[in-house]
């Protein structure tokens, strides 16, 4: 049976990918998509009744849509793409590779953000091992910084340029010591490029480790998990664009065996936002996790 589905931020870049992705779904029925500027309330929003609602709204933005649909419709399923709930304990936080028991059938899933996913999905394996903090040095295309205009999303102002922004207390820094129980540094930059972003992530490790023990660990974890992707070579962002997955290899290990570091890709409106959304969706609703995800 299908289900019906409302997208609240159709116009953002995630928001385009997202509707894409739903209507070639086969099993929901798209009834609902507009933007913020459509004029649409909540209360408007809420009264469709929909099963399912993913709200791809800036951060502070989605509040009262959560407030009106659950008056309204309780049983929905919401899914935020927004940070507003990422830290609340009565949210099922939506990274289906560390948390999929807990999403089959959640009604409130908050997506991760998506330099959190590849940063997670990174340093995981890592954590029980490293000794004091993580450092990741990320770089991301400008549509991470959405559609309103600003110079982190400016062609000319990013023209043979790298920006960094956010360089300490940045919410995906906050997000992955939350979710992990570690502490890192990130630091995030915008690159001319459109989509797609990078994380290097480098750990003191506690006791030595060869290299084929840590890459051992890493297909331990991940081998059976059809959209990540353990690679020998270092992921190169050009290769993530357009694809569903996130794509980790470069490992490296010292000479003394104490400092590792990996490398991850991932395409920050697909696999890091949009792909993720459908996922979570699919859990909630009892279908297949990847349906929908034919490229």
């Amino acid at each position: 049976m299908k289900r019906t589905v409302g997208l609240i931020g159709a116009r953002g870049y995630v928001g385009r990918e997202l509707t894409t992705l739903v209507e070639s779904h086969g099993d929901l029925d798209l009834r609902l998509a507009v933007s913020q500027r459509d004029g649409k309330s909540p209360a408007d929003v809420a009264g469709e009744r929909l099963d399912a609602y993913v709200l791809a709204l800036p951060n502070g933005a989605s509040e009262p849509f959560v407030e009106a649909i659950t008056a309204a419709r309780p049983e929905a399923v919401i899914v935020d793409l927004s940070a507003d709930h990422r830290f609340s304990s009565t949210w099922v936080y939506g990274q289906p590779e560390r948390h999929r028991a807990a999403l089959r059938g959640a009604r409130r899933i908050a997506n991760p953000g998506c330099y959190a996913t590849a940063m997670q999905l990174a340093l995981a394996p890592l954590v029980p091992l490293v000794e004091g903090p993580a450092n990741v040095f990320g770089v991301s295309g400008y549509s991470g910084a959405g559609t309103t205009p600003s110079p982190k999303n400016d062609p000319e102002a990013l023209r043979d340029n790298l920006m960094p922004y956010a360089l300490a207390g940045h919410v995906h820094e906050r997000e992955v010591a939350a979710q992990l129980g570690c502490r890192l540094f990130f630091m995030p930059h915008v690159a001319p490029f459109f989509r797609g972003l990078t994380v290097t992530v480098s750990v003191a490790l506690a006791r030595p480790a060869t290299r084929g023990s840590l890459e051992a660990r890493f297909r331990e974890v991940y081998d059976a998990e059809p959209l990540v992707r353990f690679h020998e070579d270092v992921p190169l962002v050009r290769d993530i664009a357009g694809k569903h997955d996130v794509a980790i290899g470069g490992l490296t290990v010292s000479d003394d065996e104490r400092h590792a570091v990996v490398v991850a890709t991932i395409d920050n409106l697909l696999g890091g936002a949009a792909t993720q959304a459908l996922r979570n969706l699919n859990l909630a609703l009892g279908f297949p996790e990847n349906q929908g995800l034919t490229s």
